[in-house]
């Protein structure tokens, strides 16, 4: 009964992962558009103004390279974990019902080799 309420809570964190790696990839995007316009500013600042800006300009681009670079990684760590994640419930999985994950496996090997003949 236990493992039962403990496969659903897992499938229920299952739906919730993909949806807060697609905000984190969103946000993400939003972060780099707002970057290239920060740039695109920076680069007509310093078409007006001239050189004395260029350090400026070199300074906002390095905070927007390592704003940025910053969020990569917490997206790749949130996408490791979910991995992770994944992999642990697929195990626990296996172990409790091998003989379903074989027939899973044997009807997965005949579908692949099935399109392979094609």
């Amino acid at each position: 009964m236990a493992t039962a309420a403990g496969s659903k809570a897992g499938k229920a964190e299952d739906k919730a992962a993909p949806t807060d790696l697609e905000a984190e990839l969103a946000q993400l995007r939003e972060d780099v558009a707002r970057l290239t316009e920060q740039l695109a500013k920076t680069g007509e600042e310093l078409g007006r103004t001239g050189g004395h800006t260029l350090s400026a300009a070199r300074r906002a681009a390095s905070e927007g390279a390592e704003q940025l670079r910053a969020k990569g990684e917490e997206a790749m760590d949130a996408l490791k974990s979910n991995a992770g994640d994944i992999e642990r419930q697929v195990t626990d999985a296996v172990r409790e019902k091998p003989l379903t994950a074989l027939a899973i496996a044997a009807g997965v090997g005949f579908f692949f080799a099935l399109l392979s003949r094609r």
